[in-house]
Order: C-alpha cells, then sequence, then structure tokens
C-alpha cells in the first residue's frame, strides 16, 4: 500500500512537469500560427501551474533548475512568447513609441535583476561572524529581517510581479489594444521597483547590523563577563544533532558555567531547548579567541573534520564523550587518542580500547556511566500471562564500510517480523534507525516491506481499543507540546531575527518541554490499544519510551543494547556477522548476555518462552553483570561521576595554566642548562660551559 502510494504521488509529479513542458510547446506554437485562443490559454495555464508547483511542489522545480531551465529562464521564455506572438497579430506595434510594451518589458527584468543584486547584498550584511543563543544581544542592535519574498525567494518574487504583466500582455493579445499591456507592464514594474526601494531600506544604519569588528569585540566582553569553565563542542550534518542534544541535560547539570560551541549555523536551531548559552563560531580565526576565555574544559559527543581545529587550543582540556557505546570498531576509533581523555561508561569501554590498541593509554580512560539513561525503568516482571508481549526490535544502520554484520535488517530483519508476526500474543514495536538506507539501498527497501508486513498485520487484527478520553488526552498533550516547542519565528525570519529573538532565556522552559514531553509519551501509548503493532519513526516517542513499553528488546550490535540493559530486561541480538556463535560472542562482549538468533529467527520461540515464564531464563545473572561491566556501578550515580570527572579535567587545565605562567622563554634554556648540570653532578664531572654565539 505504501509503495502504491509513492508511485501514485510519483505520477502525479510527472504529469504535472510535462504539463508545464507542454504549455510552453502549446504557447509556441499559438505564437507562431498565430493562434490568439491557443496562445492565450497556454500562457494563462503555464503561469498558473508555475504558481502552484512553487508552493506545492518546491522540489520538483528543482529537477528543472538543475538543468537550467530555472523560473528566470520559464518566465522569460513565457514572456517572450507572448511578445512574438504580437508581433504576429495584426494591428499590435510593440516597438512603437505609443506603444512600448518591448521597451517596458526588458526594463522590468532589468528591474528584476538589480533587486536579486540587492537582496544578495542585504543577506550578506546581515550574516553575522557569531551566532548565538541564550544569550543577550542587545548591544548589537539587532532588527528584525526583511520579507521573505523580497530577501530569499526571488522565483516567488518574479511569478508574482509578473502576473499583472502578463495578464495585461493577454487582454493585449485579445483585444489589440496595447494600452493593455502598458497598464500590465506598468504595474509590474511599480511593484518591482517598490520591493526594491522597500528592500533598501534594511542598508540604513537604522536597519543595518553590527559589523564583524563589533560583534567579535561584543563576544569577548561576554566572555569576560559570563567567565564560562566547562562546554560541549559540536560540529555535524542536520541528521546528526542528536548526538549532541542527548548531553544537553547532563551539561546543565555540571558544576561551573557551561556553554555549547558550534560550528555550523544551521545547527543552532537544531539545539533542543536548553537554558545553557549556545555561540556558533563557523571561522577558524574566531575560534581561537577561546584561548583567551576561562573556558577549561570542552566535551565532544562525536568526531567530526572541524574537531581538529578546536584541539589546537592548547590552554582547553578536551574529552570525548561520544554519543553512545558499542562493541562496533566505531566505538574504539583511534580518532579518540587525540584528546586529553576519553570518558566511558564503564570498564567493558576501557577494555575494548585496550584490545583495540588504538593509540589510547589506560591512564586517560576516566569509567564516568551514562547519565541519560535515568528515564529507563527497571524491569518489573514478566507480561501478564493473558496478555500481549511487546517486543521492540530496533536494528541499527548498515554503516559505511559494507560489513553485513552491521545491521540485521538486509539479510535477517524480514524474518524476525513475520516470526513475530506469527504469534498471535505478540505485540511489535518496530523502530529503525533514521539512517536505514542511507547508503545501501537493500535496507531501505527491506525496511519498507517491514514496514508495509507490520501495517498489514495490525489492519487484520481487532479488539477492544481505548475510550475517546485517551485521544483527546493525545490530543491536548500535543497542543501543549507544540505550544512549548513553537519558535515564534515568522516564516521569513533570517539568522539574525532568530538570533533576536533567542537573545534572552525562558527559565525552565526545558524542564516544561521535558515534562510535556513526558506526558505526550504516556497520552500515546495509553491511545493505542495493547494489541496493536506500530511502526515508529522519528523523534516521538523516543527510543527511551519505547524500552519502558517492551517485554523484551531485538536488536543489532550498538548503543541500543548498552542503554536497554540498563533495566536489565531480557533481550536478543541478530548475527548476521557469518561468524560461529561462540566466535560472535567472543567478538562482542555486549551479546554474551543476549539470545543469539541466526538470520532464519528460528530462536524467536524460544526467546518469547523465557520472557513469559521467568522460570526458564537462565541468563538473569550474566545481565545483571554485564550491566555493571557496560555502565559502572550504580553507587555513586552516573552524574556525580561525570561531575567529578569533569572538575577533575578543569584542575588539570587550571595545573597547566599555572605553569605556563611560571614558566618563561627565558627560562627554557637554563632549564636545560640545569638538567645538563644535574646529569653531570650524577656522573661527578665538570659541567660544560655554554657555547659562545
Amino acid at each position: 500500500m505504501q509503495i502504491a502510494g509513492i508511485l501514485n504521488r510519483r505520477a502525479v509529479q510527472l504529469s504535472a512537469l510535462f504539463a508545464l513542458l507542454a504549455a510552453f510547446a502549446v504557447q509556441l506554437v499559438g505564437a507562431l500560427l498565430p493562434s490568439v485562443p491557443m496562445l492565450i490559454t497556454a500562457s494563462a495555464a503555464g503561469l498558473a501551474l508555475d504558481l502552484y508547483l512553487q508552493h506545492k511542489q518546491p522540489g520538483l522545480l528543482s529537477l528543472l533548475s538543475k538543468v537550467r531551465f530555472d523560473v528566470q529562464t520559464r518566465q522569460l521564455l513565457r514572456d517572450m512568447f507572448i511578445l512574438l506572438g504580437l508581433f504576429q497579430i495584426d494591428g499590435i506595434a510593440p516597438l512603437q513609441e505609443q506603444s512600448p510594451i518591448t521597451v517596458m518589458l526588458l526594463v522590468l527584468y532589468g528591474t528584476h535583476f538589480a533587486s536579486q543584486a540587492l537582496a544578495v547584498l542585504v543577506r550578506r550584511t546581515r550574516q553575522l561572524p557569531i551566532v548565538t543563543r541564550n544569550i543577550d544581544a542587545s548591544a548589537l542592535g539587532l532588527t528584525a529581517g526583511p520579507p521573505r519574498i523580497l530577501a530569499r525567494r526571488p522565483s516567488h518574487r518574479l511569478l508574482y510581479v509578473s502576473v499583472p504583466a502578463t495578464i495585461g500582455l493577454l487582454l493585449t493579445t485579445a483585444t489589440r489594444d496595447a494600452v493593455w499591456g502598458d497598464i500590465g507592464l506598468g504595474l509590474a514594474l511599480a511593484l518591482s521597483l517598490g520591493g526594491a526601494v522597500y528592500l533598501a531600506t534594511w542598508l540604513l544604519p537604522a536597519k543595518r547590523t553590527a559589523s564583524d569588528d563589533k560583534v567579535r569585540e561584543w563576544l569577548k566582553s561576554w566572555l569576560d563577563e559570563y567567565r564560562p569553565t566547562v562546554g560541549m563542542y559540536f560540529s555535524g550534518g542536520a541528521s546528526s544533532a542528536y548526538q549532541a542534544n542527548m548531553w544537553l541535560s547532563t551539561l546543565a547539570a555540571l558544576d561551573g558555567k557551561p556553554v555549547i560551541i558550534l560550528r555550523e549555523r544551521f545547527m543552532v536551531q537544531k539545539i533542543e531547548a536548553t537554558e545553557v548559552p549556545i555561540v556558533c563560531i563557523p571561522k577558524v580565526a574566531d575560534l581561537m579567541m577561546l584561548e583567551h576565555s576561562t573556558l577549561k574544559v570542552l566535551l565532544h559527543p562525536a568526531n567530526s573534520g572541524k574537531t581538529s581545529q578546536v584541539l589546537r587550543i592548547p590552554s582547553i582540556k578536551h574529552a570525548f564523550t561520544n554519543h553512545g557505546e558499542s562493541d562496533k570498531l566505531s566505538s574504539c576509533n583511534p580518532y579518540a587518542k587525540a584528546y586529553d581523555e576519553v570518558w566511558v561508561a564503564g570498564p567493558a569501554a576501557r577494555d575494548r580500547y585496550q584490545l583495540a590498541d588504538v593509540g589510547v593509554e589506560d591512564k586517560d580512560v576516566v569509567e564516568v556511566g551514562r547519565p541519560q539513561l535515568a528515564p529507563i525503568k527497571p524491569y518489573a516482571g514478566p507480561p501478564a500471562k493473558d496478555g500481549y508481549t511487546t517486543v521492540l526490535y530496533a536494528p541499527t544502520w548498515e554503516g559505511w564500510d559494507g560489513n553485513p554484520g552491521n545491521t540485521s535488517v538486509v539479510l535477517a530483519g524480514e524474518n524476525i517480523v513475520r516470526e513475530l508476526l506469527a504469534d498471535p500474543k505478540v505485540r511489535l514495536i518496530y523502530k529503525p534507525h533514521p539512517m536505514t538506507g542511507s547508503v545501501d539501498k537493500r535496507a531501505g527497501e527491506a525496511d519498507q516491506r517491514m514496514r508495509a508486513m507490520i501495517t498489514e498485520a495490525a489492519a487484520q487484527r481487532s479488539g477492544a481499543r481505548p475510550g475517546p478520553e485517551t485521544a483527546a488526552a493525545l490530543e491536548k498533550a500535543t497542543a501543549e507540546l507544540e505550544h512549548l516547542t513553537a519558535t515564534g519565528f515568522r516564516k521569513g525570519a533570517d539568522e539574525v531575527e532568530r538570533m533576536l529573538l533567542q537573545s534572552t532565556v525562558e527559565e525552565g522552559r526545558a524542564e516544561a518541554i521535558q515534562a510535556a514531553v513526558d506526558a505526550w509519551e504516556a497520552a500515546f501509548w495509553a491511545s493505542v490499544p495493547e494489541w496493536e503493532h506500530q511502526v515508529v519513526v522519528g523523534p516521538r516517542p523516543g527510543v527511551f519510551s519505547c524500552y519502558n513499553e517492551a517485554d523484551v528488546l531485538i536488536a543489532d550490535v550498538s548503543s541500543v543494547i548498552s542503554d536497554y540493559l540498563s533495566s536489565e530486561k531480557p533481550y536478543a541480538v541478530a548475527n548476521t556477522s557469518g561468524k560461529p556463535e561462540a566466535d560472535f560472542i567472543a567478538e562482542f562482549p555486549t551479546v554474551r548476555a543476549a539470545t543469539i538468533l541466526t538470520p532464519d529467527a528460528k530462536q524467536v520461540g524460544d526467546l518469547l518462552a523465557y520472557v513469559r515464564d521467568p522460570s526458564l531464563d537462565v541468563l538473569v545473572q550474566a545481565r545483571t553483570e554485564l550491566k555493571e561491566h557496560l555502565l559502572g556501578p550504580s553507587d555513586p550515580p552516573s552524574l556525580v561521576r561525570f561531575d567529578a570527572a569533569a572538575l577533575a579535567l578543569r584542575d588539570k587545565a587550571e595545573e597547566r595554566a599555572r605553569r605556563m605562567e611560571l614558566r618563561g622563554e627565558s627560562d627554557v634554556p637554563s632549564q636545560r642548562g640545569e638538567e645538563r648540570a644535574d646529569a653531570a653532578e650524577e656522573l661527578e664531572l665538570e659541567p660544560a660551559e655554554p657555547a659562545e654565539v
């Protein structure tokens, strides 16, 4: 059904595209014959369809832009065909002085291109070298941005302005009276000139943003006043923002003055609600001003190409916290040795680094636990005998190296889903990794087939559903969450305007949003029947909420296992690596307390049996021991250990700063001389005289 829907949408989109191209063909024929009805109909239909697609299918029109048939070319061609028709029709003289249609049309396009150049200039003047959030930036005199149609949507601007011009030209075509074309072009020219003049006001002092140098000086002043001590550094693509967001609550709870350092401008809005100040510094030269700040510790939840740029700052100590731990090679990347310390959850990760032998010394590995796992509820017993067993299947994505053992989706996913759906007392929750299919199209195709299987199986089930009050509660929770998470930005808001609106911190907003998310997730699960299969995609409900809903997890070798084990519930891992089970367990210690599934998934029946009857579960003690091995002890709490590690690393940074203050440039030769004198004394020799230069 989903595939059929996609094919139908594709057919509609292609039909619209061909209709647009056909309109140009008919318009050209109408102009050459000439055929006034054909020319008028095709011209009006083409413009209307172009306007519609700009609003409803902008991605479709981007295909035309890639072959240089963009909106400017299309509108110019449309007007030229109309003009060609006017030349062919008796009684109209577009080039005569009393009917300056051609001249006015050229002036209109000249004004449009001038407006585009002006828009580029305005956008450049409103691009600051530093972007902030949760920081008072009133000293910079920030202002709201110009309307989006003037500053950032030249295609929409041209089409809207062209409407009166095209109507006027078509009326002239129909009536053979040039005055209609003059009126339409005059209106279009007035609109274009008026928009350009209004846009130009953003270059005047009252609306012009602060200079780059002033912004840099302002940031230095803020750093001196705020005096940050610990921060999180993050750089990455739009889909990687979750790697930073998972650390927000932990960062906010640390002792000291926290700050978030970003490198990509778009990432400022990808960071979820937090009261921690956010500073985006795109350029390396500006990043170096952190060296002269009070910032002593930076936490890194991910590696990126830009990480090496901030590692140049010697006054800051850097700790790699990662965004999850697993037995995969990516969890012990050789890049980790570039950091001063590597913070891991428990002894398992420490052992992993030493076995990997990638240059990370054991003394630089610090066990801090996983503070984010607090919302995961502990095991509360087996499912009710007469109830449903909820199975969470949460496979990871295929990765970059083509290893078939990375994900079970391709080789085992459909078998796992098929075995689970065959049990009438199983309720399946399928939550695929958001990057599934991004590298290997086979994974994406298998993912779509599994979704279709689950949707079809859910449709074949029936039973009692929650009352209407649960739907009302979900609707209320949704409205509350949307209200709290609404940015308040208008559609045309640019970077400077968003920075202006986010200059103040709403105290307690992050906590309120988290409470609203919790309420929404509770309302969501209450609104769906306990027997209904679910395909969960998108940010809500979150994976932790799915953990709490599940009786058992089926996963791949990934950080999902470590996090889920904090509940000590049963779990299974798919082995699609091609290795014998003994070798698989030996290579990946996180699976040693799991049921191992082969690609045919025939072990699913045994898994469900011991989930329902704990007396058959022989892995209880193994899960308890593995949990501590992976996540460390529960006492002291993880957040306490994490905070202690941050304070200890800050002390190291301050100790280095003190050493550097005591060590002047002139001390270096004398230190070497003292070392030679000490060595000579140990050998009972006279120290050598320093050579004269």
